[in-house]
């Protein structure tokens, strides 16, 4: 394509006449919204509107005369083929280090010069990071001013889903008690107001969901709680009536959703509000009067939810069966379409996985979208199959699928390679290391507050001792019937922080891979519930329970390179498998499941 005719250009173009209208040399187009998400509603998808590319992480950098787009390795692949025609540099990003956009910025603007960035969605400790570099540089930087609007004349409105009660037995607590406990924390900071703007945290607190953002069932809204009433912004006529009737119950009283920044402009002085510095936007900080005192902490929902409650454990069991049923149904299914030789695709694959958890009970809808990648697509993690880009299903090699739904009693996240043919004596290679990281981070035991960070070498141990390492985290926590991901746990290269700390009740996924550009990728994937292991004298010890089920494919795998103890897990997981899968369903499923879960020795 003419990249001078390009529909990508055309926005550029359209941006840079924005960005001289206002005297500004340069912009920044985080992917992020006033709810610092990561899956954005369309409103704010600016930054795959001007770049063209689609991934779930990346900053666009615009200035008069370049443009660049930074992201990590999960994406290179993709953004190289989805930037071809646009003129846009892919940066790469190589380090965890969050400041390579900047330094770019930096070395390419000019003291006295201004740039632009929304501060409306920008975190207020990103937005400090940037405003001292730039400082440093003579540079100015104007947040006040959204040049995106000028230049998206085809911007999307808010979204208007409606809201919905997450209602008993699948929540298990109150939004009183919940909220009470909340007022607890407020008050333990010494503070009289806090202010809410992630999403996962509003729809937990509340015991409400939405479908305002694709794959999570949240809603757009800020809240304001203080030791009385709690404030919730939302858009004018998503609660519905009786919703509204149980939340005034509660005390929860509603409020337009731009009134939001007013509200926290009204504080008086006499107020002590409490923020998480990452979880707010620089514009909602910067609408807090300066003699109002400021607390500046994680949230205590963020903590309370990440520590599932035994009855939401129970419930999660079950959504784990559903979704394994599920996968039986439809994997049984590829087998035989295999064998018939039937034409399938990856994109058949998404079509009819997404089917067959549909028909489950509790299902509500995919909580990723499904990454269904064969050989060489396996090697971009976050690849996503389209009708103009797909592979067909044939021949010999790996097929990657990773795969996830939200249920009313939890939220599932699972990946699993599988034969297609004879698979390579390197690709049985690499898969057998990856399932060694598996194995050896999910019977891992340590004890009760290690900073999840310093179990990432656990997983990757069996990849680095022959000179093998992966691209992305090891693990990332996951909500109840909530976000797919979530923290504060990550097992990572991340610099561990204090509120990291595992705990009782957290689930983490654990998904070490590997992956050979233009090869094959393999990532062998389950979630893991944190539960008591013991005390000793050396203090209260955790362990993780596997969560997740269904089989491995034991065809990819070389059993000659498993241990003992490693072949004795793979038989007993393969064993709960069955034994829990067995009752939910029949048939061909049915005989497909025994067969997968036959024991290795």
């Amino acid at each position: 394509m003419d990249t001078r005719t390009s529909p990508i250009r055309v926005r550029l173009e359209r941006l840079r006449d924005a960005l001289q209208h206002h005297g500004f040399e340069a912009v920044l187009v985080p992917s992020s919204d006033p709810h610092l998400s990561e899956y954005l509603p369309a409103r704010w998808q600016a930054r795959e509107w001007f770049s063209g590319f689609t991934g779930s992480m990346g900053t666009l950098v615009v200035t008069r005369a370049r443009a660049a787009l930074f992201t990590d390795s999960r994406y290179w692949s993709q953004a190289e083929r989805e930037l071809a025609a646009s003129a846009i540099e892919l940066v790469k990003i190589t380090t965890a280090s969050a400041t390579t956009h900047i330094d770019w910025l930096v070395s390419r603007v000019a003291a006295g010069q201004v740039i632009a960035v929304d501060g409306q969605v920008i975190g207020l400790s990103a937005a400090q990071g940037l405003r001292k570099a730039l400082d440093k540089a003579g540079v100015a930087l104007r947040t006040d001013l959204d040049v995106i609007d000028a230049a998206w004349p085809e911007r999307p409105a808010l979204p208007s889903a409606a809201v919905y009660e997450h209602r008993a037995p699948e929540a298990t607590r109150t939004r009183a008690d919940k909220l009470a406990d909340v007022r607890k924390a407020i008050a333990e900071q010494g503070a009289t107001h806090h202010f809410v703007s992630t999403l996962d945290d509003i729809a937990w607190l509340f015991n409400l969901r939405g479908a305002d953002v694709d794959y999570n069932p949240v809603f757009l809204a800020h809240a304001l709680i203080d030791a009385e009433r709690a404030t919730l912004y939302v858009g004018r006529g998503k609660v519905p009536e009786a919703v509204a009737a149980a939340l005034a119950e509660d005390g929860v009283q509603l409020a337009a959703y731009a009134e939001a920044p007013a509200a926290l402009a009204a504080l008086g002085k006499e107020s002590v509000l409490l923020i998480d510095p990452r979880k707010v936007t620089l514009g909602m900080r910067e609408r807090v009067h300066g003699a109002v005192r400021v607390v500046e902490a994680i949230n205590p929902s963020t903590l309370a939810k990440s520590r599932k409650s035994d009855a939401e454990a129970g419930h999660v069991r079950r959504a784990m069966e559903q979704d394994g049923a599920a996968m039986c149904e439809f994997y049984a299914w590829l087998d035989q379409a295999l064998a018939r030789g039937e034409p399938i695709t990856e994109l058949t694959i998404d079509e009819r996985l997404s089917a067959a958890r549909a028909q489950r009970p509790g299902f509500v809808q995919l909580s990723f979208p499904t990454i269904a990648a064969f050989n060489a697509n396996g090697a971009m993690p976050h690849y996503r199959a389209t009708v103009e880009s797909h592979a067909r299903i044939e021949g010999d090699g790996l097929l990657l699928i990773d795969s996830g739904a939200q249920y009313l009693g939890g939220t599932t996240d699972i990946t699993r390679v599988w034969a297609i043919g004879q698979p390579e004596t390197q690709m049985m290679s690499d898969a057998t290391r990856v399932l060694k990281g598996t194995i050896a981070l999910s019977r891992a035991r340590f004890p009760r507050g290690t900073l999840s960070p310093m179990l990432d070498a656990i997983a990757r141990a069996p990849l680095w001792s022959s000179l093998l390492d992966y691209g992305h985290g090891t693990g990332h926590g996951v909500g109840y019937f909530l976000n797919v991901h979530e923290g504060p746990q990550s097992i990572s290269k991340v610099v561990p922080e204090p509120q990291m700390a595992m705990e009782p009740g957290m689930i983490t996924s654990v998904e070490p891979g590997l992956y050979r550009p233009g090869q094959w990728g393999i990532r062998i994937e389950n979630l893991v519930l944190n539960v008591p292991a013991g005390e000793t004298e050396f203090g209260a010890f955790l362990e993780f329970e596997t969560l997740s089920l269904c089989p491995i494919d034991t065809r990819c795998l070389d059993l000659a390179r498993l241990d003992a103890s490693e072949i004795d897990w793979l038989d007993r997981y393969h064993r709960a498998v069955r034994e829990r899968l067995s009752p939910l369903i029949g048939g061909d499923a049915l005989a497909w499941l025994v067969r997968r879960t036959e024991p290795v020795d």
